[in-house]
């Protein structure tokens, strides 16, 4: 048997288990192994053209499939509206 110390993490896959973050304001749970490019997706977002800033700082198109999302995360997400 396995025996682990107090506060270490369990070695065993939690799977259903999501993570909280705020998209715009708003609280919204995700796959532990979120990343800004499945986020977008999730939401319908992954085209056309948009700004996404991950706890104030921009993210780059190039760098949506890479950037995992963690707990506690803030992304703010603005789509660009061109008109007169």
């Amino acid at each position: 048997m396995l025996r682990l110390s107090k506060g270490a993490p369990s070695p065993i896959l939690n799977f259903g288990v999501s993570i909280e973050i705020q998209v715009n304001g708003l609280a919204r749970q995700v796959e532990p192994a979120a990343t800004v490019a499945s986020l977008l997706r999730e939401l319908g977002l992954d085209h056309g053209h948009i700004a996404v800033e991950l706890n104030q700082r921009i993210v780059r198109p190039s760098e949506r499939a890479t950037k995992a999302l963690a707990p506690g995360d803030e992304i703010e997400i603005v789509t660009l509206v061109g008109g007169g």
